[in-house]
């Protein structure tokens, strides 16, 4: 079992097993620099990495050229919050010996097969791509979409291919730009040659978490759990979530369907959220107590992390060499894989 975040607290996907004789895939995963993690960011891919640590040749990336897509006038809040986010993934489990942890924008060439590529797809096939108009509207962007927003897809597929991943382990709502990356890898290969491999999906178990409010999870929404909260946080913010409108007494009966706490219970609670759920439509289990019971469980699972959060912030030299060491491991694969793309393209 990894450090940090106990594997039982939220069970997601079986590893990935590789056919026998065959070498181990190798996967790119990577996050822009939001700064600390919630239970979203975890269940849906951070706990999967951490997972496929063992079957797989991975690399985690913190992609803050992605975050100028839409934080460009916020600048100085990249380097923090790049910290952070590294931290919350080692504390998580991230073993950076096994998994290079690196900066995107420390790798010149994510942006030169970036460029390359941006030759290879159209502008209406970036138009239909639902993520980002799903962004466009929860960042009120309508007037406002960048060219580098419009065609982050297309640096991601950079991302993905320079390191030739061929298994890319994300959440529901990234499926489409894995999508595009699989076009580009071959068209690419039909245009120029064998180059790249044809990346498949691993989705975690859990691809969507509700927020509080019982939408989307998300910083932006103000509706998140984060895994470095204190027991007192996690209380207060579970004591808000959303739970059935029509159960408005202890013993009324409910429908734990569309209930926030319920949700949680399923995801961290795995063993016990049969009987909650009958507990709850029986008009057994009141909500009050019931979010009671999911943070002191939250806080429990969620102890670990903590603990080895605190470790790593007082020694903030030990996350700075596993960047240095990631970014050398990274660099080298990466100017291989672009020799080859010069070569295929008869570029001098």
């Amino acid at each position: 079992m990894s450090k940090g975040v106990q594997q039982r607290a939220a069970p997601g996907g079986a590893p990935y097993t590789p056919i026998q004789g065959k070498k181990k895939p190798r996967i790119l995963s990577g996050m822009r620099p939001t700064g600390k993690l919630h239970l979203g960011n975890y269940l849906g891919a951070l706990q999967n990495w951490v997972v496929l640590q063992d079957s797989s040749e991975n690399l985690h990336m913190v992609a803050d050229w992605h975050a100028l897509t839409t934080d460009y006038e916020h600048v100085e809040e990249i380097a923090p919050k790049t910290t952070d986010m590294v931290i919350d993934w080692l504390a998580a489990g991230i073993d950076p010996e096994k998994s290079p942890v690196f900066i995107q924008s420390h790798v010149k060439e994510h942006a030169e097969l970036h460029l390359l590529f941006s030759m290879l797809v159209t502008t209406s096939r970036l138009e239909r791509n639902p993520t980002v108009k799903e962004q466009v509207r929860d960042l009120h962007l309508e007037d406002s979409v960048s060219y580098g927003h419009l065609g982050y897809p297309v640096l991601q597929a950079a991302d993905i291919l320079l390191y030739k991943a061929n298994l890319v382990p994300v959440g529901e709502d990234q499926v489409p730009h894995v999508e595009i990356t699989r076009e580009l890898a071959r068209k690419f290969n039909h245009l120029y040659g064998e180059v790249f491999p044809v990346p498949e999906v691993r989705l975690t178990k859990f691809p969507r978490v509700p927020g509080l409010d019982g939408r989307r999870m998300s910083k932006s929404l103000d509706n998140a759990i984060y895994l470095s909260d204190s027991p007192e946080v996690i209380a207060a913010k579970v004591m808000t979530a959303y739970t059935d409108p029509k159960k408005l007494r202890a013993n009324d009966p409910g429908n734990p369907d569309g209930c926030v706490v319920f949700a949680y219970h399923r995801a961290f609670n795995g063993e016990n959220a049969e009987q909650i759920g009958a507990d709850c439509r029986a008009g057994r289990l009141g909500c009050v107590v019931n979010k009671r019971n999911l943070a002191a469980i939250l806080a429990e699972q969620l102890r670990p992390f903590r603990e080895r959060r605190r470790e790593l912030e007082a020694h903030p030299e030990r996350v700075r060499e596993a960047l240095r060491m990631g970014e050398e491991r990274a660099r080298k694969i990466a100017q291989e894989t672009m020799r080859e793309v010069r070569e295929a393209m008869k570029l001098p």
